[in-house]
């Protein structure tokens, strides 16, 4: 696929979610949706993509916001966007999505393919996915790249650190050094909450939009994206976390997160307190040392309360945290997450990150802050399942 390409699909992905009609598979799929129903409270019963959706025919079981990333997973295989197997007409209009196309007919016979594969000659477990033959590319490729072959090779990490690595230091000595950074334990339990302002971009978007960020400890956040069409809200009340959007941007305008997603949203607020950061992941392994941006860092993994590995690299010489990277399992592949950390600034004797660039299978976000109050009062509201979007007279705050 040309660049141009790529990036008009990412663009695409940027403002809605890719919508194919293909929820999980259907060898898990009713173990699965009997497990989330089982996790999940009364109160928190997760919207399944089906109930939402009409024409879904090879998979079934997934609530609505992991189906979304499926979809994700999907655009990312293939280097398309959401009209590659959807109408044309489908764009600003959820109801087209159930329309058929060829690829659309084409990607069921895939997933049944790809299931079969896994159940025949992996004894179940994932051992291809989409992203093993595509590569990025609509068509899997079939003859070797010379270029490639003779050319200096990639070198790619494995997604999960699965031992600690020889010579390398322990888990207590990166993250003491990464506390000491940061200003110290004692400064950062001085730190209970924090009220921030600044801007979000998304990718490809022409302009800045106002963002309101609210943290609480030990565990609350609220990002708010002010918008013409209707702010973007992203909330984590310390146990139940929702994504309320305009209808432009995904197809019910509250949702209600589950699973990975819901594990990521709990990480993204603990993390707002780091002093906690032992407390806040376990299972903490250190891998080989890897390179940013010519910069030396050191891996460390550790292990969420859902089970998901989060992988966070430390400047080896700052100690600070520049990157994390953490995935989201579907029933096609691991959607991976990638946030990096940058311009660290003293707020109150505590450092904090102003700017950070989130990548995920379905877009990138750079948010920049222009200033954070530390240890105000936060109404208990904030924190509340959010109201559905109305669009603004003005997006300027």
């Amino acid at each position: 696929m040309k660049l141009g390409s790529r990036q008009r699909a990412v663009s695409a992905l940027g403002t809605i979610f890719c919508l194919l009609p293909l929820i999980a598979s259907q060898v898990r799929g009713q173990a699965a949706a009997a497990q989330r129903g089982a996790q999940a409270t009364p109160a928190q019963k997760p919207l399944m993509a089906e109930d939402i959706h009409k024409n879904i025919q090879v998979l079934k079981g997934l609530p609505e916001d992991e189906f979304m990333a499926t979809m994700g997973f999907f655009a990312a295989s293939l280097g398309a966007n959401c009209t590659y197997c959807h109408v044309e007409e489908s764009s600003g209009d959820w109801s087209k999505y159930a329309q058929d196309n060829a690829n659309k007919q084409t990607a069921r016979k895939m997933i049944l393919m790809m299931n079969a594969l896994n159940k025949s000659y992996f004894g179940g477990r994932r051992g291809v996915t989409c992203y093993s033959c595509h590569r990025g590319d609509e068509s899997p490729r079939v003859t070797p790249n010379l270029a490639e072959q003779y050319s200096a090779p990639l070198l790619e990490e494995p997604d999960v650190i699965t031992e600690q690595a020889p010579g390398a230091p322990s888990a207590d000595q990166v993250l003491d050094k990464y506390i000491q950074a940061l200003g110290g334990a004692q400064r950062l339990a001085s730190l209970t909450s924090f009220v921030a302002k600044g801007t979000y971009q998304g990718f490809d978007e022409p302009e800045k939009r106002p963002v309101e960020v609210y943290a609480k400890a030990p565990g609350q956040r609220t990002v708010i994206v002010h918008a013409a069409n209707g702010d973007s809200t992203t909330t984590y009340d310390g146990s139940v976390g929702w994504i309320a959007a305009p209808d432009t941007d995904q197809p019910v305008p509250v949702l209600s997160l589950t699973g990975g997603l819901l594990d990521g949203a709990k990480v993204d607020a603990d993390m707002c307190f780091p002093g906690r950061i032992k407390q806040i992941l376990g299972q903490w392994r250190v891998g080989p040392p890897a390179t940013i941006n010519d910069r030396d860092v050191q891996v460390v993994q550790g292990t969420g309360a859902g089970g998901s590995p989060v992988k966070l690299y430390f400047d080896q010489r700052s100690g600070l945290l520049v990157r994390q990277v953490r995935y989201v399992d579907s029933p096609v592949g691991l959607n991976p997450k990638q946030i990096d950390y940058a311009d660290y600034r003293d707020v109150s004797g505590v450092k904090m990150p102003f700017r950070w660039t989130v990548t995920w299978t379905d877009g990138r976000s750079v948010t920049e802050l222009s200033r954070v109050q530390p240890n105000v009062a936060i109404d208990g509201a904030r924190f509340a399942k959010p109201a559905s979007p109305r669009p603004q007279k003005s997006a300027a705050r």
